[in-house]
């Protein structure tokens, strides 16, 4: 099995790399007891012809919403501090936008809030305080709990809360009472500048005429500062596994448990199916998205829009982690998708002892 699967990593990796989806990648599949197998594929940069390791730092872009913000709220609902039905102006009463009163924490980690899916903060805003008070301002699309929409609006309201409720900023909060105790140690807001050489190089940003390297790619969380609820979160394929572990074996990592098992299982159950297949903060198999056609239905996952994803499915026991720059060196390359896909079904199938061509029911 274990030449199988590295195989498939190889194959879909290589194959990705030569079509032009990205640069570079890392993969890493596992199981709760650990890594199955690895591979990294191309190069970090057109000026950089380091092939990706494990120890590769990539920008996590939206793999924060669950990696970082996700798993702060769960912490605080398992403790009491947070409430899921109760609503967020309870938490955050500068929250004063019409109908706002109406949103619960459950509607923001579900995108059933009625919040758009994005505002330019970064082009309306000069400094994290006024970006903030546009946050604040925005108001709601629809009435909360009627209708799905992506949104980081909500997830940057999540990411204020943690700290509100906590009294530690964002970048302490998940290095301190997530990252450290999972033995991440590579997972942090706002990188050091010793980790640059190791680090991914995004796009060629046209906002900031640079290209990025070490620097948050999202422009909204870069006007925030940095550190924000739904972008901004740096990390490792070895770090990720990790947490992919963390995840299925109930919270618990060498001998610590880090999350609450009965809140994992409720944060990664559908919450309202006639709205969407939306768990709390993660996303579930749609049969069109990055889950591809062969995890369990009690899979969940994420991805990030410089090129990341995560998935993990507790019903088989598997978890897969791709991380690449596919926003190197221009966002407007959208091959990433099917990659995502085919990496989840060729992995599934190779775990599985299924020819990759066959149905998941053959």
């Amino acid at each position: 099995m274990q030449r199988a699967v590295a195989d498939s990593l190889r194959i879909v990796l290589e194959s990705a790399v030569a079509e032009g989806a990205f640069p570079g990648g890392y993969a890493v599949v596992g199981t709760r007891e650990g890594i199955v197998a690895e591979y990294g594929a191309g190069r970090l940069d057109s000026a950089d012809a380091s092939r990706p390791t494990a120890q590769t730092v990539w920008d996590l872009a939206s793999l924060t919403k669950v990696v970082a913000t996700t798993s702060a709220v769960m912490q605080m609902v398992a403790t009491g501090a947070i409430a899921l039905d109760t609503p967020v102006v309870r938490y955050l009463p500068e929250w004063t936008a019409p109908v706002a009163a109406g949103v619960t924490v459950r509607h923001l980690l579900s995108h059933h809030a009625g919040l758009p899916a994005w505002r330019a903060l970064y082009k309306e805003a000069e400094t994290p305080e006024e970006a903030w008070r546009l946050v604040l301002a925005t108001p709601l699309d629809t009435v909360p709990g009627v209708r799905f929409v992506y949104s980081d609006l909500g997830f940057i309201l999540l990411g204020r809360l943690v700290e509100r409720i906590s009294g530690e900023p964002l970048a302490e909060y998940g290095p301190r009472h997530v990252f450290d105790p999972a033995g991440m140690r590579d997972t942090r807001y706002l990188p050091p500048a010793s980790w640059r050489g190791r680090t991914a190089p995004t796009e060629q940003d046209p906002w900031r005429q640079r290209k990025l390297r070490g620097e948050v790619h999202d422009e909204n969380a870069a006007r925030l500062g940095g550190a924000s609820g739904h972008a901004g979160l740096f990390s490792t394929a070895t770090d990720l596994a990790r947490f992919a572990r963390l995840y299925l074996n109930g919270g618990r990592l060498d001998g610590r448990q880090v999350l609450d098992s009965a809140m994992i299982r409720q944060f990664t159950t559908v919450q309202n199916p006639t709205v969407s297949l939306r768990a709390l903060g993660w996303e579930t198999p749609t049969g069109r998205n990055s889950a591809g056609q062969r995890l369990s239905r009690r899979a969940f996952g994420h991805t990030g829009f410089t090129g990341t994803s995560l998935w993990m499915d507790p019903e088989r026991n598997l978890f897969v982690v791709l991380l690449t720059n596919r926003v190197n060196p221009t966002r407007q390359n959208s091959r990433i998708g099917a990659v995502r896909s085919r990496l989840a079904d060729a992995v599934s199938a190779a775990m599985s002892g299924t020819p990759p061509d066959a149905s998941p029911g053959q």
